[in-house]
């Protein structure tokens, strides 16, 4: 085998996959191979970092003696500038030398990590599936080819290494599909995130005391952590970043947790817990929030604590709450939350925020309230929509929310939309539903126009106010066009009243044809002069059994001059806040139905953000010269088959 240290990143990562391979087959699942081929990654990786002062710290901690774990591990630290340790006599290389008690041997060496790095072997569930190995018989062989592969930082260095562990969780996810969008975010998507998140920040970044925090709530593998972090040391090599993040899925915190480590980050930069149900970080703002929260995850497991925490006024989930079938709009309000508050010297925080489709949309009272809340606080600085079959586990349209408590100043009390869904090339192999890919010059074509803002392509950017998207559903009635018609059926409608008499009916008659806005006066009139009383009651009744729509007939009142609305036909008409009403009606409803009368009264207020309507450019048809011929064409060839068919 090749040495490992003269391999490129790609070839390292290949080797830890394929030979690692070879010892997995028929024991278990190709799926699962990565669940085994990980940990002992990290575990290498992690052993070779501490390798040159191991033997110097095993020594410190021993004279230490009974000092408590956390004392230690902050002495450690401050001697060796190492934020974890392990003080067992053994590594991989030791173990491998014999064969005798391998597992036993393993479980040792494990134990002897620092304690603020356990976590990560439970994650893993390490000793488990160690032992599966171990009933197998192959234990022995994978500890020692994992003995042999150079993973050293002199070999590696951090960002190389997070190049294998990357591709390694590639291999991995790309045998489990679907699985992998659980916890794994696709890169090309973070790069875009990251790079919208951070474009404006220029100038606060430079300088050698430059701070920022970076927090991710739902973790996952790390990912978003690191390549924010990434592209914040390329924009300033001294600056100082910290990174937070908080993760359920024991798995995908044990790789986040790895992933940071083995990239030189801190042991404790990502815990283990249920963001929705207890915020790790509560009290603590951050400069920048990234997340891709689960899509359509059901909460209601969750909902006791979320709905307490609501009641607390000013909380992070008081301002609405979604159905429990989908829980991503909480986390959205959560992200919101946790924004460094605007300050005097222009900084604020800013979030970028996956979703899908739904929290644009949906109209059921959580989610339009939270809406309501982040349009209201002029908190939305932009949404992007991605290309579809951008991710692992889906391939339905998703989208960016950008969000930001100080907006630059032309960008105050706007939002800016960006349609993205073109900007792709096809994955050269797919990987689970993820098809597409945005490289980077898709990217660039997306950042220009956030920073173009108002000057950028309309095919692809709009700038719109938080009233444009706030709007009221307006009731809409067709005022009723009425003749005064006689009808036998309506005499005996009008028969079943009390007050009505034989001698009403010649009356009606001699109203036949008159105007049916006059009745409430003719028809008294007719009465008196018959010698008949005509109460109101018998009015009403009279102009409701008489009246018949007559399109050429006046717009019919009733006898205190209300308009008369017709039956059967209503219509909502949603009409931006915007909007002044009358405009709206006289611009969109009255020229298609000159009719109609609206009643502001009964208007319901909503929200939605409809990004596909804003985008949508309808396509001019075909001309119907090109489709008749292109038809001719095809009938003349289909002659041209039942011909020789007939002559064969």
């Amino acid at each position: 085998m090749a040495e490992p240290t003269t391999a490129s990143t790609a070839t390292t990562a290949r080797i830890v996959w394929d030979t690692a391979d070879k010892f997995l087959r028929n024991v278990v699942d190709e799926e699962d191979y990565g669940d085994y081929i990980l940990p002992f990654t990290v575990l290498r990786r992690l052993e070779c970092m501490l390798a040159s002062t191991k033997d110097e710290v095993t020594k410190f901690v021993a004279a230490l003696g009974e000092m408590p774990p956390h004392l230690i591990d902050i002495a450690v630290k401050d001697r060796f500038k190492v934020g974890f340790y392990n003080t067992s006599p053994l590594d991989l290389k030791t173990i491998a030398s014999v064969d005798d008690n391998v597992a036993k041997s393993l479980k040792s060496y494990i134990d002897g990590f620092s304690h603020n790095i356990a976590d990560i072997w439970v994650a893993f569930d390490f000793n488990r599936r160690a032992k599966v190995l171990a009933d197998s018989n192959r234990l022995h062989a994978v500890i020692k080819h994992f003995s042999t592969i150079d993973l050293a930082p002199g070999s590696l260095a951090n960002t190389a290494m997070g190049d294998v562990f990357e591709d390694v969780m590639y291999r991995a996810f790309n045998k489990k599909g679907k699985a992998a969008g659980n916890f794994y975010t696709p890169r090309d998507a973070i790069k875009l995130m990251v790079d919208i998140l951070i474009t404006n920040d220029d100038e606060t970044l430079a300088g050698d005391s430059a701070l920022r925090s970076i927090y991710d709530p739902t973790a996952g593998s790390g990912g978003m952590l690191l390549v924010a972090q990434e592209a914040l040391r390329r924009m300033n090599e001294k600056i100082d970043v910290t990174l937070y993040g908080q993760e359920l899925m024991p798995s995908a915190f044990g790789l986040g947790k790895a992933d940071l480590l083995i990239q030189g980050g801190r042991p404790d930069a990502i815990k283990q817990g249920n963001t929705l149900v207890e915020d790790l970080y509560e009290g603590q703002t951050f400069d920048y929030v990234l997340s891709n929260p689960p899509f359509g995850t059901d909460w209601s497991a969750d909902e006791k604590s979320v709905r307490d925490q609501a009641k607390v006024p000013g909380s992070r989930f008081s301002h609405g709450l979604p159905s429990t079938a989908d829980g991503q709009m909480l986390f959205l309000a959560h992200c919101a939350s946790k924004l460094t508050p605007a300050s005097r010297n222009g900084q604020g925080g800013r979030a970028a925020v996956v979703s899908n489709a739904s929290p644009l949309f949906n109209g059921d009272n959580g989610p339009t309230a939270i809406r309501q809340w982040l349009l209201a606080e002029d908190l939305i600085d932009a949404i992007i929509a991605l290309p579809p079959s951008m991710f692992y586990g889906t391939g339905i349209p998703t989208y960016v929310w950008i969000l930001d408590t100080n907006k630059d100043h032309e960008r105050k009390g706007k939002i800016q939309l960006i349609d993205g869904t073109a900007q792709w090339a096809l994955l050269r192999r797919p990987m689970g539903e993820k098809r597409r890919e945005m490289e980077q010059r898709h990217r660039e074509i997306l950042v220009k126009a956030y920073e173009a803002f108002e000057h950028a392509d309309p095919a692809i950017s709009r700038v719109l106010a938080p009233e444009d998207f706030m709007f009221r559903d307006v009731p809409v009635f067709k005022q009723a066009r009425l003749a005064t018609r006689f009808r036998e059926d309506a005499v005996e409608v009008l028969r079943s009243r009390k007050d009505f008499v034989d001698g009403h009916v010649d009356v009606l008659k001699s109203l036949d044809g008159t105007a049916w806005n006059d009745l409430p006066k003719t028809f008294p009139a007719a009465a008196k002069e018959a010698g008949l009383k005509a109460p109101m009651g018998v009015v009403d009744a009279v102009m409701k059994a008489m009246g018949e729509p007559d399109d050429e007939a006046p717009l019919a009142v009733d006898r205190k001059g209300q308009p008369v609305m017709a039956a059967g036909w209503k219509i909502t008409e949603r009409v931006p806040l915007s909007d002044d009403l009358a405009e709206h009606m006289e611009r969109e409803v009255l020229p298609f139905s000159p009719d109609s009368i609206c009643d502001e009264s009964k208007a319901k207020h909503g929200n939605e953000i409809p990004f596909t309507r804003i985008f949508f450019a309808p396509k001019e048809p075909r001309p119907l010269a090109e489709i008749d011929a292109e038809v001719q064409k095809l009938m003349e060839e289909l002659g041209d088959m039942f011909r020789l068919v007939s002559e064969g």
